[in-house]
């Protein structure tokens, strides 16, 4: 037998699902395919804004491979789900009635044998509209009253009488999510209930919502979800399309695979709103904040609501007596917003970093000294100790590697190579939250062992860290151990959001594993196994995969296979689940959260004006990491994403039809592998035990909050530029040209 004497908690092992996605044999949803599998293709309105007045659908119909046309008056109605039931970001379901809201709302749907047939005839299809201009500016303007987030002291007086004082506008354009992976779904209606293969963060709650809509017992829906080609967010709660072509296999009484396009990627699953953020600052001379105030406003959908949340870190993130963060929305015709990675702490740390880079740049201080003058020993919005916050040492970590003491604070000061050097960091947070989860952990007799939890893999490594887990209670090693997620037949378990999956599954998972080993040891004692002779069962323990005394070495023990054969059963199971850090008092005592610093470099050629992201230090305090090489490439990932955001992404929408213009990968600017620059990713370890015994906090989100910030202050640093509206342009540098 392999021995393991180590933990598998902290070593950085390989994905253990590399091997399919590297062959080609990973499945994800629009893989899946069965006999007589009809196509689906939505037809989407072509107006921002109006009512339809009629549909002829009577060519698409007569058009060869052609199986059904659905619209609002064949399609039947469904359910809303109640937001206690399940979440969606949608609540209207598809096709309801003849109000058009925003453009690319679906109106109909084709079902056809092929694709291609499908693609034909939903082109075919004649929709006629009373249409209205829509609104789609990206000038926000409330419409109600602020609604206060956070608020302690006077802000407003106190910053009134200050010396000292910042006062800027930031803004965020509209982002799109753009995984690799498009938006699909394969259902399949046996005639007696469903089984959906989706791509999707959340199967147990996409389970919950098709329940409802579909109108079915719990019993009758099931959903398949073995990998995700990544979200981003746009993927943790169900949208029309799912239910769409459920309805259509209940209906034809076939499979039916419906796959987005990229075009539809841009207007019918969700994306970032455009954000205006004021924040105001005001400080003593010797860089101690006196007062905050942060007023930010977003887009929202006609009949929706989502909050981009920007104020998530204001409250906590600095000390100051006297502080106000409040929001406002403005509805829009665009469809409707939704999670975006780093939802609201992304924008909101992109408007506090950089007005303290700019507070900084006020004083004449090193922005490093001032966030280090302004750590708070607790959380002075909650009025809570923090379960663990080192940003101070990630702040102090940072600026060593890096080599931020040899920063030149003037602009265009610092150069290399011909280039001029722009040096700029931020801090970063984001919450630290454990959903309730369940798990179950079997031994069986051919040596290996199973862990699974109805969660799902959305690219961060989850099948890998899980097998760590169970690995680290049974001393067996990751290609020792099955992982079953993806699908809700198995124990319900945490959606992939928030960065809350990881941390969620360590109690559960822990849990199992234990109580499998409680009965392979109740069977040792009944078996009568020489080698375990008068010990009872609560005195054995399970190391490197062999049972023995407590206090024994594992060696005078027994294989837990052989245990298994010598009690003649195949397998023992244990289970475990956790409750939610809302319902655990200790939690709930605490203020729980990831901290972090970016440092930056950038490059910047005035003759020809070209600006690059060259170098990226990031330091991040998330708890105990489990698997530092997916934790790693989660940072990286997300610093790169950053750039996009900083330099990059924006989602322009035409005023006229209320249409996302540049609605695919060659108008909408990401970053690539051509744009990343060296990333150099640091954790501090201090495990978080408030959070799980394990200590270990999730990591997708923390790596891109404040990178934009961090960007702008080099960008500022190297041309002189204040940038407040991303992205960034070439036209807000060209005055800088001359900086040369």
């Amino acid at each position: 037998m392999t021995q393991h004497t180590e933990s598998p908690i902290g070593a950085g092992h390989i994905r253990v699902e590399g091997p399919l996605k590297v062959t080609g044999r990973a499945r994800y949803a629009a893989d899946h395919g069965f006999p007589d599998m009809l196509h689906a293709v939505p037809v989407c309105a072509t107006v921002g804004k109006g009512r339809i007045v009629d549909i002829e659908a009577g060519v698409a119909r007569g058009m060869p491979g052609v199986r059904k046309v659905y619209t609002r008056e064949n399609i039947g109605r469904f359910p809303r789900v109640e937001e206690s039931t399940a979440k969606l970001d949608e609540y209207r379901p598809p096709m309801e009635d003849d109000e058009i809201r925003y453009y690319g709302q679906y109106v109909a749907l084709v079902v056809a044998d092929t694709l291609e047939q499908a693609m034909a005839a939903a082109a075919a299809v004649a929709v006629e509209y009373e249409a209205q201009t829509p609104d789609v500016s990206m000038d926000l303007a409330a419409d109600d009253e602020p609604r206060v987030d956070t608020e302690r002291g006077d802000a407003a007086a106190e910053f009134d009488r200050a010396a000292i004082r910042i006062d800027h506008t930031y803004t965020t354009p509209p982002e799109t999510n753009n995984p690799l992976e498009m938006h699909a779904t394969v259902a399949v209606h046996d005639g007696r209930g469903y089984t959906l293969y989706e791509s999707t963060q959340g199967i147990v709650n996409h389970k919950a919502a098709m329940v409802r809509m579909l109108d079915v017992p719990d019993d009758r829906v099931r959903i398949v979800t073995e990998h995700v080609g990544s979200g981003f967010g746009s993927k943790l709660w169900p949208w029309g399309h799912s239910l769409l072509a459920a309805a259509a296999a209940r209906d034809l009484g076939r499979p039916v695979k419906l796959v987005l396009s990229r075009r539809m990627m841009f207007h019918n699953v969700g994306h970032r709103s455009n954000t205006s953020q004021r924040v105001r600052l005001s400080a003593t001379r010797d860089g101690r904040l006196t007062s905050l105030r942060h007023d930010y406003l977003f887009h929202v959908a006609m009949d929706e609501y989502h909050k981009e949340n920007c104020g998530e870190a204001t409250g906590f993130l600095y000390s100051t007596p006297n502080l106000r963060a409040a929001y406002g929305s403005a509805r829009r015709n665009i469809a409707p917003t939704t999670s975006m990675r780093g939802p609201g702490a992304v924008p909101g740390l992109y408007a506090i970093e950089s007005a303290m880079d700019e507070l900084a740049i006020e004083l004449g201080m090193d922005p490093v000294e001032l966030r280090l003058r302004n750590e708070p020993e607790r959380d002075e919005a909650a009025g809570l100790p923090f379960s663990s916050r080192h940003l101070r040492e990630c702040l102090l970590q940072g600026a060593e590697r890096f080599g931020w003491a040899r920063r030149d604070p003037r602009v265009g000061s610092m150069r290399r190579d011909g280039l001029v050097l722009g040096w700029g960091m931020a801090a970063c947070s984001w919450m630290a939250v454990r959903l309730k989860a369940q798990a179950s952990v079997t031994l069986r007799a051919d040596g290996t062992a199973r862990v699974a939890s109805a969660t799902q893999d959305i690219g961060t490594g989850t099948y890998t860290v899980m097998a760590q887990m169970a690995g680290s209670v049974l001393g067996l090693p990751p290609d020792r151990i099955e992982v079953a997620l993806g699908d809700t037949s198995l124990p319900p378990g945490p959606t992939s959001g928030g960065s809350m999956a990881t941390g969620s599954l360590v109690p559960a998972v822990l849990a199992a594993a234990r109580e499998a080993v409680r009965q392979l040891a109740a069977c040792a004692a009944r078996a009568g196994i020489p080698q375990l002779a008068n010990l009872a069962a609560e005195d054995l323990r399970l190391t490197d995969g062999r049972l023995h005394g407590e206090g024994r070495p594992p060696s005078s023990g027994v294989s837990f296979q052989d245990v298994l054969r010598a009690a003649g059963i195949g397998q023992v199971e244990g289970h475990g689940q956790s409750q939610g850090s809302d319902a655990d008092p200790q939690a709930r005592r605490h203020s729980m959260h990831s901290f972090g610093a970016h440092f930056v470099e950038v490059t910047w050629e005035p003759a020809i004006a070209r600006l690059r992201v060259t170098r990226v230090v990031t330091v991040i305090d998330a708890g105990r990491i489990i698997n530092p090489r997916t934790g790693r490439n989660q940072i990286e990932g997300a610093v790169v994403m950053g750039l996009g955001m900083a330099l990059l992404e924006e989602t322009s929408y035409d005023p006229r039809q209320g249409a996302p213009i540049n609605s695919n990968l060659a108008d909408y600017m990401v970053a690539t592998h051509a744009d990343a620059p060296d990333i150099d990713v640091h954790f501090v370890e201090h495990p978080d035990t408030v959070l799980n015994e394990l200590g270990a906090r999730g990591i997708g989100e923390i790596g891109l909050a404040g990178v934009a910030a961090a960007i702008t202050s080099a960008v500022h640093h190297a041309t002189g530029v204040r940038v407040r509206d991303l992205p960034v342009k070439i036209e807000a540098l060209l005055e800088a040209r001359s900086a040369g």
